[in-house]
């Protein structure tokens, strides 16, 4: 079994688009909107999305829920995560060997925890 897809709330899709699509601009993902309330960045063999709630009631994050990125080297992961400031996220973790992998953590526009790793 392997994961499919991830999606995190926004209450800001213009906001939430512009971030991630510039954070993803390097990688080679495609972008798609099927409707006005969700974005897609399809990879080969996965997808993440942002997403207005269905329910209409305002997007939150969880309380230890996170989204992890494996993006390469640790050149890249340094690069991603002042990336991720630079495009107004939060740091929750500069970028540092955590184990046997190389890591950091930021929290997007909307509060949702991203990991980028090697």
């Amino acid at each position: 079994m392997k994961m499919n897809y991830a999606v995190v709330g926004t209450n800001d899709m213009d906001a939430s688009k512009a971030f991630y699509e510039t954070l993803f601009a390097q990688s080679g993902l495609q972008c798609m909107s099927p409707s006005d309330r969700m974005t897609y960045w399809i990879g080969e063999d996965f997808a993440f999305a942002t997403a207005i709630p269905f329910d209409t009631k305002p997007a939150t994050n969880g309380n230890g829920s996170m989204v992890g990125f494996c993006v390469g080297a640790n050149e890249d992961v340094t690069r991603m995560h002042a990336l991720a400031i630079d495009l107004g996220g939060t740091c929750e973790g500069a970028p540092s060997q955590r184990g046997s992998r190389f890591s950091a953590y930021v929290r997007d526009l909307d509060g949702n925890k991203l990991c980028f790793s090697d």
